[in-house]
């Protein structure tokens, strides 16, 4: 199993369209331990408009943990076979571990809230 990660100096970024980089972990689906880790680029431009969902379903990913992203980014993920967990922060392989010891649920909520200085693109 893969699992990817928007990851922003090594910690899940809170704006998934906007982030510097993907964390991918290869999991071992018996002992539920993290066999490799390899960086993807971020492609240029708002994540869901973006081809990021096929790059990473073509990899192999089957789960995104993410901190926030709008509608538009979750059901391009869907369409690709991505299952997204939402309300995740901190570093990436904590949260990774902390995913695969069953203490990470989907917070549900999508980003709607403007801050300033902050553009969410759907």
């Amino acid at each position: 199993m893969k699992i990817a990660l928007p990851t922003r100096e090594n910690y899940i970024d809170g704006h998934f369209g906007h982030c510097e980089y993907y964390t991918v972990f290869t999991i071992d689906d018996s002992s539920k331990e993290i066999l490799s880790q390899e960086i993807i680029a971020s492609p240029q431009g708002c994540g869901c408009k973006s081809n990021i969902a096929t790059t990473l379903a073509e990899m192999g990913v089957s789960l995104l943990l993410a901190g926030n992203m709008g509608e538009g980014a979750v059901n391009v993920l869907s369409r690709s076979g991505i299952e997204v967990v939402r309300g995740c922060s901190g570093d990436v392989k904590e949260v990774a571990l902390s995913w695969l010891a069953g203490s990470v649920m989907d917070s549900g909520e999508m980003c709607h809230a403007h801050e300033a200085g902050h553009e969410c693109q759907h």
